[in-house]
């Protein structure tokens, strides 16, 4: 089992800018992909942004398309979710999760990710 750490969240107003981490644990390990995914009350957890071990890949939900990126700190174990021009939809918990184990399914998949972390509250108002 692989430990994440979110952090990065809190209150913001829209148009602003963020930027979520994702620690992993001091060890070294390797997956396939690490990923962000986000919950709002009410709602199932969504894709965010996906980036392959090897950071030669990143995927984006359309909804975040263009306003975020994923990037991963080799060194660091760590994957970070820079987000820009916030909107109040952009309100949800966001999780970090890992990919394990190789698939070929999409990497927006999250029934494909092993691990989660406990998640970052972002609250985007108007």
């Amino acid at each position: 089992q692989v430990l994440l750490a979110e952090s990065g969240g809190g209150l913001m107003q829209a148009g602003g800018s963020l930027r979520l981490s994702c620690a992993g644990p001091g060890r070294t390990f390797h997956a396939q992909a690490m990923a962000w995914f986000r919950q709002a009350p009410g709602q199932e957890r969504e894709f965010v942004a996906a980036i392959t071990w090897d950071g030669r890949d990143t995927y984006y939900a359309d909804a975040v398309k263009g306003r975020c990126t994923i990037s991963r700190d080799y060194a660091n174990n760590a994957a970070y979710l820079q987000m820009n021009t916030l909107k109040p939809e952009d309100t949800a918990n966001y999780y970090c999760a890992v990919r394990m184990i190789g698939s070929s399914d999409p990497l927006s998949d999250r029934s494909t990710y092993e691990d989660w972390g406990q998640g970052t509250q972002v609250t985007v108002s108007t």
